[in-house]
């Protein structure tokens, strides 16, 4: 069954970097004791196969999880007082610019091993910065990467991209662009072995996307669009990666998100979405409808006319479509009466 969602209408980072660059002065090589004790068996990595609900624990680190975090909050103490000390000068790989341009990423303390965390990990970190409002915990937390709310806002998006670039051990702070407060700080204590979602099964990816589903569903009848796509974003990008002809769910994403996109202001967007859709399903009511309703909020008035009447052709007693039919007329002949206007003045 669809989900019926019925909407009522939908950086230069290069310059951050600059910045960090004519303040060399502040200490950016604070030492761990993870670093200086290679000799210490590292962290142990257990394998985490995805589920609805994972409930592996965390591998204690060879010198304590409490131990670790307690080093962690020291050295990250000392790494902002530690002023007085001769830093060595900012290098080019110490930054890293997320390629969507969100945020720009500068290591203090290097990590170690290669290994990253993918979906599925259950990261310990050490937060601190967030705004007021974020919805994340500051201090020792614990996240799942891909799974759990506090994905859902702003914040919880950029700190999951951030966790995917760093290695365990390591420190960080966030510059985020037209962001006035301090920089987040964000410490990758340890962190379970994931998945990419390639290796998933099939089916893991369906019971995933349809958890992504469920959610966005609850998050748009709460009034919240923006976390809504957000959700049926990951949901997509879960099932583009399975075999054609692929997942039918695609139809019913792309249609919801239509909605979204149109309370967020993106009728581009919807009218993408809208076409993906009619692309499998050329009859789907819905996105012939939000399709129309985008076509009007872009200009292309005739056809937002054509969409509309497909939808009152079969269902004509769409009060829907009724009105937003209306209204595309309307603003056709006013339209029609300016450009009539124009030419009487041209010619006359």
């Amino acid at each position: 069954m669809e989900t019926s969602i019925n909407p009522v209408g939908e950086k230069n980072t290069s310059q951050l970097q600059q910045q960090w660059g004519k303040n060399p002065k502040k200490n950016l090589n604070s030492t761990t004791q993870i670093r200086q004790q290679p000799q210490e068996a590292p962290t142990e990595v257990l394998e985490l196969r995805m589920s609805p609900d994972p409930d592996s624990q965390i591998p204690e680190n060879a010198q304590g999880p409490e131990k670790l975090f307690a080093e962690l909050e020291q050295d990250s103490d000392k790494s902002r007082g530690s002023a007085s000390e001769m830093p060595e000068p900012l290098q080019a790989s110490d930054v890293w610019n997320c390629p969507d341009g969100s945020f720009v990423k500068k290591i203090i303390i290097r990590g170690h091993g290669l290994d990253k965390p993918k979906l599925g990990s259950r990261c310990r970190v050490l937060a601190f910065g967030f705004p007021l409002g974020s919805g994340l915990p500051e201090g020792r937390t614990e996240l799942t990467m891909g799974l759990g709310s506090w994905r859902e806002g702003t914040w919880g998006e950029l700190i999951e991209k951030c966790l995917e670039s760093m290695c365990q051990g390591e420190e960080a702070e966030l510059q985020l662009p037209g962001h006035s407060g301090p920089p987040v700080r964000l410490t990758l204590a340890s962190f379970t072995q994931g998945q990419d979602s390639w290796e998933l099964e099939a089916s893991e990816k369906e019971a995933l996307a349809r958890q992504e589903r469920a959610r966005g569903t609850e998050l748009f009848r709460a009034g919240n669009p923006e976390g809504a796509a957000r959700c049926y974003g990951r949901a997509l990008r879960l099932l583009l990666t399975l075999p054609p002809p692929g997942s039918p769910e695609r139809t019913v994403l792309h249609a919801n998100l239509a909605a979204c996109q149109l309370l967020l202001g993106q009728p581009h967007l919807a009218a993408q979405s809208c076409d993906r859709v009619l692309e499998r399903e050329p009859g789907h009511l819905k996105a012939l409808y939000r399709r129309g309703v985008a076509q009007a909020a872009l200009g292309n008035l005739e056809k937002a006319t054509a969409d509309l009447k497909k939808v009152l052709a079969v269902d004509p007693k769409n009060r829907a479509a009724q009105e937003e039919l209306g209204k595309v007329i309307f603003q056709g002949k006013k339209q029609d009466a300016v450009l009539a206007l124009g030419l009487r003045k041209m010619f006359g």
